[in-house]
Protein backbone atom coordinates (compact mmCIF):
# COMPACT_ATOMS: atom_id res chain seq x y z
CA UNK A 1 0.00 0.00 0.00
CA UNK A 2 1.21 3.37 -0.64
CA UNK A 3 2.31 5.74 2.32
CA UNK A 4 -0.95 7.82 3.10
CA UNK A 5 -1.19 11.28 3.91
CA UNK A 6 -2.12 11.39 7.54
CA UNK A 7 0.80 8.25 7.79
CA UNK A 8 3.89 9.49 6.91
CA UNK A 9 7.00 7.27 7.74
CA UNK A 10 10.57 7.89 9.10
CA UNK A 11 11.19 7.50 4.93
CA UNK A 12 10.10 11.41 4.68
CA UNK A 13 12.04 14.03 4.44
CA UNK A 14 10.94 16.79 7.47
CA UNK A 15 10.85 19.34 4.35
CA UNK A 16 8.37 18.57 1.59
CA UNK A 17 9.79 17.64 -1.89
CA UNK A 18 6.94 19.59 -3.80
CA UNK A 19 5.61 22.98 -1.86
CA UNK A 20 3.36 25.24 -3.64
CA UNK A 21 1.98 28.56 -1.87
CA UNK A 22 -0.59 30.67 -3.15
CA UNK A 23 0.39 29.76 -7.00
CA UNK A 24 -1.50 30.94 -9.73
CA UNK A 25 -0.90 28.95 -12.75
CA UNK A 26 -1.19 30.34 -16.23
CA UNK A 27 -1.75 28.93 -19.78
CA UNK A 28 -0.50 31.65 -22.04
CA UNK A 29 -1.73 34.33 -20.67
CA UNK A 30 -4.94 33.02 -19.59
CA UNK A 31 -5.20 31.98 -15.70
CA UNK A 32 -5.94 27.90 -14.94
CA UNK A 33 -5.60 27.71 -11.26
CA UNK A 34 -5.34 30.09 -8.43
CA UNK A 35 -4.13 29.94 -4.74
CA UNK A 36 -3.05 26.74 -5.05
CA UNK A 37 -1.74 25.42 -1.83
CA UNK A 38 -0.05 22.21 -1.58
CA UNK A 39 2.80 20.10 0.26
CA UNK A 40 3.82 16.80 -0.97
CA UNK A 41 6.56 14.53 0.79
CA UNK A 42 8.65 11.60 -0.24
CA UNK A 43 7.07 8.19 -0.66
CA UNK A 44 3.68 9.83 -0.84
CA UNK A 45 1.67 8.87 -3.65
CA UNK A 46 -0.98 11.44 -5.00
CA UNK A 47 -3.80 11.25 -7.26
CA UNK A 48 -4.86 14.33 -8.98
CA UNK A 49 -8.58 14.56 -10.23
CA UNK A 50 -10.37 16.81 -11.80
CA UNK A 51 -13.02 17.52 -14.91
CA UNK A 52 -11.37 18.00 -18.70
CA UNK A 53 -10.01 21.25 -18.22
CA UNK A 54 -10.17 22.16 -14.62
CA UNK A 55 -6.00 22.48 -14.78
CA UNK A 56 -4.42 18.46 -14.11
CA UNK A 57 -2.17 18.94 -16.90
CA UNK A 58 -1.17 22.91 -16.61
CA UNK A 59 -0.57 21.95 -12.88
CA UNK A 60 1.96 18.80 -14.13
CA UNK A 61 3.77 21.22 -16.89
CA UNK A 62 4.10 23.69 -14.12
CA UNK A 63 5.87 21.50 -11.48
CA UNK A 64 8.31 20.30 -14.51
CA UNK A 65 9.01 23.99 -15.89
CA UNK A 66 7.17 23.54 -18.76
CA UNK A 67 5.44 26.64 -17.59
CA UNK A 68 6.45 29.75 -15.90
CA UNK A 69 5.77 30.53 -12.21
CA UNK A 70 4.51 33.85 -12.38
CA UNK A 71 2.66 34.64 -9.32
CA UNK A 72 2.81 32.50 -5.97
CA UNK A 73 5.48 30.40 -5.06
CA UNK A 74 6.33 26.71 -5.97
CA UNK A 75 9.71 24.50 -4.95
CA UNK A 76 10.39 21.29 -6.31
CA UNK A 77 12.96 18.95 -5.74
CA UNK A 78 15.33 21.40 -4.31
CA UNK A 79 14.63 24.01 -7.23
CA UNK A 80 12.70 27.58 -6.47
CA UNK A 81 10.46 27.85 -9.40
CA UNK A 82 9.82 30.96 -9.73
CA UNK A 83 13.66 31.91 -9.77
CA UNK A 84 14.39 29.08 -12.16
CA UNK A 85 16.60 30.40 -14.99
CA UNK A 86 16.17 27.93 -18.55
CA UNK A 87 19.43 26.62 -18.54
CA UNK A 88 18.11 25.22 -14.89
CA UNK A 89 15.36 23.50 -16.39
CA UNK A 90 17.17 20.08 -17.58
CA UNK A 91 19.00 20.53 -14.17
CA UNK A 92 15.18 20.25 -12.53
CA UNK A 93 13.75 17.07 -15.07
CA UNK A 94 16.58 15.22 -13.87
CA UNK A 95 15.16 15.21 -10.88
CA UNK A 96 11.77 14.09 -12.28
CA UNK A 97 10.29 11.62 -13.76
CA UNK A 98 7.89 12.25 -16.71
CA UNK A 99 4.96 9.47 -17.50
CA UNK A 100 2.37 10.48 -20.45
CA UNK A 101 -0.76 8.63 -21.50
CA UNK A 102 1.24 8.05 -24.53
CA UNK A 103 4.38 6.63 -24.19
CA UNK A 104 6.71 8.46 -26.23
CA UNK A 105 9.14 5.80 -27.00
CA UNK A 106 11.32 5.41 -30.26
CA UNK A 107 9.69 3.31 -32.64
CA UNK A 108 13.35 2.62 -34.82
CA UNK A 109 14.53 1.80 -31.68
CA UNK A 110 14.71 -1.82 -28.80
CA UNK A 111 13.76 -1.07 -25.46
CA UNK A 112 17.43 -0.89 -24.16
CA UNK A 113 18.13 1.34 -26.98
CA UNK A 114 14.99 3.77 -25.88
CA UNK A 115 17.01 3.79 -22.11
CA UNK A 116 20.54 4.25 -23.66
CA UNK A 117 19.44 7.34 -25.58
CA UNK A 118 18.44 8.70 -22.81
CA UNK A 119 21.12 7.69 -20.17
CA UNK A 120 23.32 9.25 -22.88
CA UNK A 121 21.28 11.89 -23.30
CA UNK A 122 21.75 13.13 -19.66
CA UNK A 123 25.44 12.30 -19.65
CA UNK A 124 25.97 9.08 -18.61
CA UNK A 125 29.27 7.72 -20.81
CA UNK A 126 30.22 4.97 -18.78
CA UNK A 127 29.67 1.64 -21.17
CA UNK A 128 29.44 -0.94 -18.14
CA UNK A 129 26.93 1.59 -15.44
CA UNK A 130 24.65 2.21 -18.72
CA UNK A 131 24.20 -1.08 -19.30
CA UNK A 132 23.59 -1.92 -15.57
CA UNK A 133 21.37 0.93 -14.95
CA UNK A 134 19.41 -0.38 -17.82
CA UNK A 135 19.04 -4.01 -16.27
CA UNK A 136 18.10 -2.51 -12.97
CA UNK A 137 15.09 -0.46 -14.14
CA UNK A 138 13.78 -2.93 -16.72
CA UNK A 139 13.61 -5.52 -13.61
CA UNK A 140 11.81 -2.80 -11.82
CA UNK A 141 8.81 -2.63 -13.94
CA UNK A 142 9.17 -6.50 -14.69
CA UNK A 143 10.55 -6.11 -18.74
CA UNK A 144 13.79 -7.37 -18.53
CA UNK A 145 13.07 -10.26 -21.53
CA UNK A 146 11.73 -7.58 -23.71
CA UNK A 147 14.60 -5.34 -23.64
CA UNK A 148 15.57 -6.54 -27.47
CA UNK A 149 12.40 -5.81 -28.10
CA UNK A 150 10.95 -3.28 -30.34
CA UNK A 151 8.35 -1.09 -29.41
CA UNK A 152 6.02 -2.52 -31.79
CA UNK A 153 6.26 -5.70 -30.40
CA UNK A 154 4.99 -5.19 -27.11
CA UNK A 155 1.40 -4.24 -25.62
CA UNK A 156 0.22 -0.90 -24.62
CA UNK A 157 0.58 -1.97 -21.07
CA UNK A 158 4.67 -3.45 -21.63
CA UNK A 159 5.52 -0.16 -23.44
CA UNK A 160 3.91 2.15 -20.88
CA UNK A 161 6.09 -0.33 -18.11
CA UNK A 162 8.96 1.03 -20.26
CA UNK A 163 8.09 4.31 -20.33
CA UNK A 164 8.34 4.08 -16.62
CA UNK A 165 11.23 2.41 -16.63
CA UNK A 166 12.89 5.55 -18.82
CA UNK A 167 11.50 7.62 -16.04
CA UNK A 168 12.98 6.07 -13.41
CA UNK A 169 16.62 6.18 -14.93
CA UNK A 170 17.92 8.91 -13.45
CA UNK A 171 16.62 7.97 -9.86
CA UNK A 172 14.30 10.79 -10.07
CA UNK A 173 12.79 12.13 -6.24
CA UNK A 174 8.96 13.06 -7.98
CA UNK A 175 7.30 11.04 -10.47
CA UNK A 176 5.06 12.64 -12.36
CA UNK A 177 2.25 10.44 -14.56
CA UNK A 178 -0.44 12.31 -16.85
CA UNK A 179 -3.00 9.78 -17.33
CA UNK A 180 -0.55 6.95 -17.66
CA UNK A 181 -3.63 4.38 -17.75
CA UNK A 182 -5.54 6.41 -20.55
CA UNK A 183 -5.15 4.12 -23.18
CA UNK A 184 -5.09 0.92 -21.71
CA UNK A 185 -7.69 -2.15 -20.33
CA UNK A 186 -8.82 -2.29 -17.10
CA UNK A 187 -6.78 -5.42 -16.24
CA UNK A 188 -3.44 -3.34 -17.52
CA UNK A 189 -4.10 -0.42 -15.72
CA UNK A 190 -4.09 -2.64 -12.07
CA UNK A 191 -0.57 -3.69 -13.30
CA UNK A 192 0.44 0.09 -13.69
CA UNK A 193 -1.23 1.02 -10.02
CA UNK A 194 0.47 -1.58 -8.77
CA UNK A 195 3.73 -0.48 -10.04
CA UNK A 196 3.71 3.15 -9.40
CA UNK A 197 2.36 2.56 -5.93
CA UNK A 198 5.88 0.10 -5.33
CA UNK A 199 7.68 2.72 -6.54
CA UNK A 200 6.09 5.27 -4.42
CA UNK A 201 6.94 2.83 -1.25
CA UNK A 202 10.74 2.97 -1.79
CA UNK A 203 10.63 6.55 -1.34
CA UNK A 204 10.27 8.63 -4.52
CA UNK A 205 6.51 10.85 -4.32
CA UNK A 206 4.55 10.02 -7.04
CA UNK A 207 1.66 12.07 -8.45
CA UNK A 208 -0.53 10.54 -10.89
CA UNK A 209 -3.23 12.91 -13.04
CA UNK A 210 -6.18 10.43 -13.67
CA UNK A 211 -9.96 10.10 -14.42
CA UNK A 212 -10.50 6.78 -13.38
CA UNK A 213 -12.28 7.20 -10.39
CA UNK A 214 -12.49 3.01 -10.36
CA UNK A 215 -8.77 2.56 -10.22
CA UNK A 216 -8.97 5.04 -7.16
CA UNK A 217 -11.21 3.31 -5.19
CA UNK A 218 -9.52 0.20 -6.07
CA UNK A 219 -6.08 1.57 -4.56
CA UNK A 220 -6.92 4.31 -2.75
CA UNK A 221 -4.46 7.37 -1.70
CA UNK A 222 -4.28 11.14 -0.93
CA UNK A 223 -6.44 12.95 -3.61
CA UNK A 224 -5.53 16.09 -4.48
CA UNK A 225 -8.97 17.72 -6.90
CA UNK A 226 -8.84 20.47 -9.37
CA UNK A 227 -12.32 22.53 -9.05
CA UNK A 228 -13.29 26.28 -9.64
CA UNK A 229 -9.73 27.34 -10.88
CA UNK A 230 -8.33 25.55 -7.69
CA UNK A 231 -7.53 22.70 -5.73
CA UNK A 232 -10.66 22.65 -3.44
CA UNK A 233 -9.45 19.25 -1.31
CA UNK A 234 -6.82 17.09 -0.51
CA UNK A 235 -7.78 14.25 1.64
CA UNK A 236 -7.72 10.59 1.49
CA UNK A 237 -11.09 10.25 0.78
CA UNK A 238 -13.15 10.03 -2.77
CA UNK A 239 -16.57 11.36 -2.52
Amino acid sequence: MAVNYSDRNDRMATEPIIRLKDLSVFQRKNLVLTKVNLSLYKGEFAYLIGKTGSGKTSLLKTLYGELPVIDGNAWVAGFDLKSIKRKEIPLLRRRLGIVFQDFQLLEDRSVAENLMFVLKATGWKDKKLIEQRIQEVLLQVDLVVKAYKMPHQLSGGEQQRVAIARALLNRPEVILADEPTGNLDPETSNGILRLLMSISESGQAVVMATHNYNLIHKFPARIIKCEEGTLVFSTNQLD
